[in-house]
């Protein structure tokens, strides 16, 4: 059973920079399509940025476009979000989730299609 643990959120003040990790555990991720997604109080979950399992492929949320990178080191098992630049909008609780997948480069950009959830971990933007 995979397992995902978020770390590296915490508060920064706008303009700020934080670099979000996604471990997993239980099983290598090299098979697996990554997606970051975050949900900031009171509204749904929004897709952030993904990555194939084979790293070639990513996407990102207009919203983050330029200011965001995902990477992953497989050698490590985990997954970055280097978030630069933030914005008190970007306030929220980031999620990392993996999607089982032989396709490498597909990127699954909707929350249902993903198989397992990290717990997410806060990242508050305020001067």
């Amino acid at each position: 059973q995979l397992q995902l643990v978020e770390s590296g959120g915490g508060l920064v003040q706008p303009g700020g920079s934080l670099r979000l990790s996604c471990a997993a555990s239980g099983h290598t991720l090299d098979y697996y399509s990554i997606g970051w997604f975050r949900q900031a109080p009171g509204k749904g979950r929004e897709g952030v940025s993904w990555i194939s399992s084979s790293g070639l492929t990513t996407h990102y949320a207009d919203s983050v476009k330029g200011r965001f990178t995902i990477s992953r080191d497989d050698a490590k098992n985990t997954v970055y979000l280097q978030m630069n630049g933030l914005r008190p909008e970007d306030t929220a609780d980031y999620y990392c989730a993996a999607k089982s997948t032989y396709r490498s480069g597909l990127l699954y950009l909707h929350p249902h299609e993903y198989d397992y959830w990290g717990q997410g971990t806060q990242v508050t933007v305020s001067s």
